[in-house]
């Protein structure tokens, strides 16, 4: 967990020049603001310097705002994947990247209770929920886009393709099963619907 925790922090702070890093202490804030988000707690500034030991000054110049350090808490867990080899398969590789292993989310350390958690946070704030999207899920996709690019490039794919349309179904489908039904991400049967969903946009992407 630390690891994951200390990649967070570096990931989303932006530090001027000269100023030294100290993974150490991005990363006990960090768990400080997951603390306090796991007891259900409201999370201040406070609490944060309360539960970690560090100055406010500290903090800040850490992150730009309680909201940024919110949301990188919330991805905690969560990486970037690398690109994504594009003279392949095409196919078989953007299956692949968009449905992946069903179990590597749960198994990274980002558990059912902290999705939820975020779920819960986003939506009770419109600027949480646009940070934590520009922050880090927007990042997140770059590599899918990339890869559907290249297949669009190799004439596979639709060259009028709106790529973010294409994204979001796959990704609504997802959140539908989790948010709306109350299923489990890593259940064989979300996982089958979810391969089902990807078919039916892979036909409309195709040239």
């Amino acid at each position: 967990m630390t690891s994951n925790v200390a990649r967070a922090a570096g990931a989303a702070v932006g530090r001027g020049p000269g100023r030294p890093r100290n993974d150490d202490l991005d990363a006990r804030i960090i768990e400080a603001t997951l603390a306090i988000i796991d007891a259900d707690e409201e999370v201040t500034v406070s609490r944060i310097v309360a539960h970690c030991g560090v100055s406010r000054a500290a903090l800040y110049r850490r992150w730009p705002s309680l909201t940024a350090l919110i949301a990188a808490a919330l991805d905690v867990g969560r990486t970037v994947p690398p690109e994504f080899p594009t003279d392949g398969d095409l196919r078989a590789t953007v299956f692949d990247a968009m449905l992946g292993d069903p179990t590597s989310v749960r198994a990274s350390g980002y558990s059912d209770l902290r999705f939820r958690q975020r779920i819960r946070l986003v939506m009770a704030d419109r600027s949480l929920q646009k940070a934590y999207w520009s922050s880090h899920v927007a990042r997140r996709r770059v590599p899918i886009e990339n890869l559907l690019r290249a297949g669009i490039k190799r004439g596979i794919l639709r060259s009028d393709l709106d790529l973010e349309a294409c994204l979001d179904a796959v990704a609504g489908a997802g959140y539908y099963q989790v948010v709306v039904r109350g299923e489990h991400i890593d259940d064989p049967a979300v996982h089958a619907r979810l391969r089902g969903a990807l078919e039916v946009v892979w036909r409309g992407m195709l040239a």
